[in-house]
């Protein structure tokens, strides 16, 4: 019999860590009790929730999916005492056999990247996901093999009168697998999730999931996964449309949330939360990577070299927020070229956040080099040999305080930097996480007018106004200005911005209106730089194409165009 009266559903947007199955069974029975206190009779986890995404090989660890199972069980045992209660826990599942990745010989079947209806204590039904992504930071191909493929179909499962059926993730952007869901008799679509972020996915998952909502016909339930894993970020944001794909109910984005939505054969209704402007998410994106990265990693705090410039005191405002002014430590080493307004707004900024700041000279340092070097480098002038020796001054002293106390460094270095060399190895590219490697510098100034114009818990501008405003310049020879070796940034960000996440060609480029050489040079740039980039440390991806796992270029190559 079709629902007469709309059934509570939960989804549970959640913090999974990957390989804490116990601390994510925990959160999920938590959740889950919550739901079931506030009435819900279906709570629906994130994808893989159960083991954190994305686990990437310790799939292909037999010991891990074994303990996969045992974990499945575990919660179906701890949620067996709420009556009524149906919940979908996303989890890697292996219908018998093994994998021998070593010799690629498979035997059948699989594993699968799964969701399982758990309900009395019981698994009542397994759905495994049909359209396997494998572009951009995803490669589920390597361990996951579809559904379909494995001759799988949907999966219906009926609560208060009502049907639903199952998706996970990919499948949501496909016609196929929501239309057999549908053929099967379901009548409200449930999507299990773990999508990570860069700008804009926000609105372009909405509305894809609308259109496929209008496709069936068919509410759409989004149960989303909220954290930092590594280098990717997960916002949340988990959100339910109605049958004309409207948005009907949205939790905040950047933190764990219950989002209740009374759903019928037709409709949903639910609290609608707003999603907050560009920077802001950016911003949250940012604290949510540093904040997960130094604790799910147990780091007792972070280290920053300060230099009075932009990109520590971005670097240093979002660290602040992550993890609090007790854990963060400020050291500011000037050479014989730092200005004396850098020392004064370095300090400035660090008094302003409460941070513990320091100095130590690099000048003594440098001049020993310089001499131990004198006979080698006799008759030649100095050149980026000596500019690169004070940054790698800076970064021995820097990882001589973490080998010390413990805590990891984080690097300054902008996409912009990376994208172009204009960073040293082993200077300011030494250290542990690399907070701003996917904000170009334009981003980042926009990003620092963002926080200041913040309430700031009423203690005003952040970072000093000075610091966004003069010219940006590393300080390793006299009246260094970026702009002396880079386009000027407007022009330089834009261009990365064509060539390394939208694929255009140097030819496209320039017919949209730039300057050939600016473009030459970038682009050449980006090219004989790719081995430095392998050596950086990972970093907070947020845009949909970062240095990382998602740019996988040779660094022999001769292709130039």
């Amino acid at each position: 019999m079709p629902s007469t009266s709309p059934v509570k559903v939960a989804l549970a947007q959640i913090n999974a860590t990957v390989g804490d199955l116990t601390g994510n069974v925990a959160k999920i029975v938590e959740f889950s009790r919550r739901a079931h206190a506030q009435g819900a009779q279906l709570v629906v986890t994130p994808e893989l929730s159960l083991c954190g995404y994305p686990p990437e090989d310790l799939l292909l660890r037999p010991a891990f999916m074994q303990a996969c199972v045992k974990a499945l069980d575990d919660c179906a045992t701890a949620l067996a005492d709420l009556p009524g209660l149906h919940v979908v826990v996303g989890h890697p599942h292996q219908w018998g056999g093994q994998v021998d990745v070593r010799t690629k010989s498979h035997a059948v079947p699989q594993r699968h990247n799964a969701a399982s209806v758990v309900t009395a204590g019981q698994v009542i039904a397994t759905y495994c996901k049909r359209e396997l992504p494998n572009y951009q930071v995803f490669d589920e191909r390597r361990y996951f093999a579809s559904g379909r493929d494995a001759g799988l179909g949907p999966v219906v499962f009926e609560v208060g009168g009502l049907r639903f059926g199952l998706a996970i993730c990919e499948d949501a952007w496909f016609d196929e697998p929501a239309r057999s869901a549908k053929a099967a008799g379901a009548q409200v679509l449930c999507v299990l999730n773990a999508s990570p972020y860069h700008l804009g996915k926000v609105d372009e998952r909405e509305a894809r999931m609308g259109e496929r909502a209008r496709d069936v016909g068919l509410p759409l339930l989004y149960a989303h996964l909220i954290g930092g894993q590594d280098e990717v970020v997960f916002d949340g944001a988990s959100f339910a449309v109605d049958a004309t794909g409207h948005i009907a109910a949205r939790a905040p984005m950047f933190e764990e949330s219950l989002l209740l939505v009374d759903v019928s054969a037709d409709k949903a209704i639910g609290v609608v939360t707003d999603v907050p402007c560009i920077e802001a998410q950016a911003w949250a994106a940012l604290v949510t990577g540093v904040r997960d990265y130094i604790g799910k990693n147990g780091f007792p705090g972070v280290l920053i070299g300060l230099s009075g410039g932009v990109d520590s005191a971005l670097v240093l405002a979002i660290a602040v927020d992550a993890l609090g002014p007790d854990r963060v430590r400020t050291l500011m080493m000037p050479s014989p070229y730092t200005a004396d307004i850098s020392w004064i707004d370095a300090r400035d900024m660090a008094q302003r956040l409460g941070v513990r700041y320091d100095e130590i000279s690099i000048a003594p340092m440098f001049a020993s080099f310089k001499q131990s070097l004198a006979t080698e480098f006799a008759g030649r002038s100095e050149d980026t040999t000596e500019e690169n020796i004070q940054a790698r001054i800076r970064g021995t002293l820097l990882m001589a305080l973490s080998n010390k106390f413990g805590s990891i460094v984080l690097t300054t270095g902008n996409k912009s930097e990376m994208a172009t060399g204009y960073c040293t190895l082993y200077g300011d590219m030494a250290g542990g996480f690399a907070v701003i490697k996917d904000v170009a510098k334009t981003l980042a100034y926009r990003l620092c007018a963002w926080k200041n114009s913040q309430a700031n818990d009423g203690k005003g501008e952040v970072i000093p106004i000075r610091i966004l405003t003069r010219p940006p310049s590393a300080e390793l020879r006299p009246d260094q200005k970026d702009q002396d070796s880079l386009p000027e940034y407007a022009v330089l960000d834009e261009v990365v911005e064509r060539y390394m996440e939208e694929d255009q060609s140097i030819e496209d480029i320039v017919a949209a209106g730039f300057d050939r050489a600016d473009v030459e040079r970038v682009t050449r740039l980006i090219k004989v730089n790719e081995y430095k980039r392998r050596q950086a440390p990972v970093g907070i991806r947020i845009t949909h194409r970062a240095f990382g796992r998602d740019w996988r270029y040779p660094i022999t190559s001769k292709f130039r165009a």
